[in-house]
């Protein structure tokens, strides 16, 4: 039976009081969770039209809360005991305190979750809230160039299905409080000076650089986009051969790599106007983004997974072009593969170190008689470590390798053909032999 909590809200149906909710958890430092489809039991009940109350919410929260929530909160389809119900994820935001647009920062427009309830903030605590909020927010930088483009952001709505109409600058707010361009206008314009650098080193530590490759003087999302697929040329794929099967294994977790680049980049303090940076080791990876927690948050809200985005509107454009599945996940995906030793933390920067997977070193070849003797003889072991070295193998080079006639290499390798250790390709003259799926 599921129940209410601090930071998890149920409501059977959508109901007046949903900015109010929300308001709440945007202004409490951990967020929180909104249930519409469960009663106040936790029995869920379903909603009648989920589409519908989805499209009401986005506007609701967008229409009547103030500042912007956009790119702070989540709507999205969850399946609990068979039935549709809608999430509503809400992160901490940084321009507290949020309020109801036609009630302003007052006690009647203004939340606060205390326990399981939402309850009006006390003049004393807006003003505190307010005196603390971030005004130096890449919103509120003025572009360095106001003669941008967008072609390339453009495309990559499009790639989802969507199209930026003529308000999109607005919308997007990329738009500073005069109506000029700002920071986050120009870092997702087709040309900036933003670059980000991708290293490789010789050994494991910075003396010997081989490879310095700067991404970047384009828009935010292509230069993410370029990392990851460099991230992904980078992230090897070793092999293990073994009398049963071939084991095959990342130098990194893909899953978890990929959300720290993302959150590297997303969370990244480009008031500094400086990029994060990405560093490749013999023994491992290093993601380093500028600036330390975001205010309000401390290292246990951060491991716990409460999402409390810095850029919330480069949140919002990578959400919107699918580089960003939903609030809150990346940081315990990153966990479930790496502890939490791999984080570092500081005043002025965050680090995330992924210790590579360790060089296979016991071959084929090294298997144990002991192992298997029955299965693979030790000329077999001889014949799997030469396909894993060179890819394939013929019955000549069979014959040469293991000193035995054409009869004897020709059964030795239809043998471990037959128990799906080689794989024969082709016929006649051209057979030759590969390791087996």
């Amino acid at each position: 039976m599921r129940t209410e909590t601090n930071r998890i809200e149920l409501k059977q149906q959508l109901t007046e009081d949903l900015e109010q909710k929300a308001i709440a958890f945007l202004n409490y430092n951990e967020g929180g969770i909104l249930y519409i489809g469960i009663d106040k039991n936790g029995k869920v009940v379903g909603v009648s039209d989920i589409d519908g109350d989805m499209l009401k919410i986005k506007d609701r929260l967008k229409t009547n809360i103030a500042p912007d929530c956009r790119g702070l909160f989540d709507v999205a389809v969850e399946n609990l005991d068979n039935i549709d119900v809608i999430k509503i994820t809400f992160a901490s935001g940084s321009e507290k305190p949020y309020h109801l647009k036609k009630y302003g920062m007052t006690e009647k427009g203004t939340f606060i979750r205390v326990g399981t309830s939402a309850e009006p903030m006390t003049q004393r605590m807006i003003e505190t809230l307010f005196a603390k909020r971030v005004r130096n927010s890449i919103r509120k930088i003025r572009s360095p160039r106001q003669d941008l483009t967008f072609n390339q952001l453009k495309i990559y709505y499009e790639g989802t299905g969507s199209v930026l109409n003529e308000q999109f600058a607005s919308n997007l707010e990329m738009l500073d409080d005069d109506g000029n361009f700002n920071y986050v206008a120009y870092l997702l314009a087709d040309v900036n000076r933003m670059s980000i650098r991708v290293a490789r080193y010789d050994g494991t530590d910075r003396m010997e650089l081989i490879q310095n490759d700067e991404y970047g003087d384009c828009s935010l999302v292509k230069a993410t986009k370029q990392i990851l697929d460099k991230v992904e040329v980078e992230n090897k794929t070793l092999a293990k051969i073994t009398y049963k099967k071939r084991i095959n294994q990342r130098l990194w977790d893909s899953g978890a790599l990929k959300e720290a680049v993302i959150n590297a980049i997303v969370h990244n303090d480009y008031t500094t106007e400086v990029g994060p940076k990405f560093e490749f080791f013999d023994d491992r990876i290093e993601i380093t983004s500028v600036g330390g927690l975001p205010q309000g948050m401390d290292e246990n809200d951060f491991f716990i997974g409460h999402s409390h985005p810095r850029n919330r509107e480069l949140m919002r454009v990578f959400r919107d072009v699918d580089l960003v599945e939903h609030l809150g996940l990346g940081v315990p995906r990153i966990l479930k593969s790496y502890g939490k030793e791999c984080f570092t933390f500081s005043e002025n920067f965050l680090r995330m170190t992924f210790p590579a997977v360790k060089e296979i070193k016991q071959a084929a070849s090294q298997i144990p008689p002991q192992t298997a003797p029955e299965v693979i003889t030790p000329r077999q072991q001889k014949i799997i470590a030469y396909v894993q070295e060179h890819g394939s193998i013929t019955n000549a080079i069979c014959q040469e390798l293991t000193s035995v006639s054409r009869n004897t290499a020709s059964k030795d390798l239809q043998e471990m053909a037959e128990k799906k250790i080689l794989k024969q390709v082709g016929i006649g003259k051209g057979t030759a032999y590969t390791l087996a799926e």
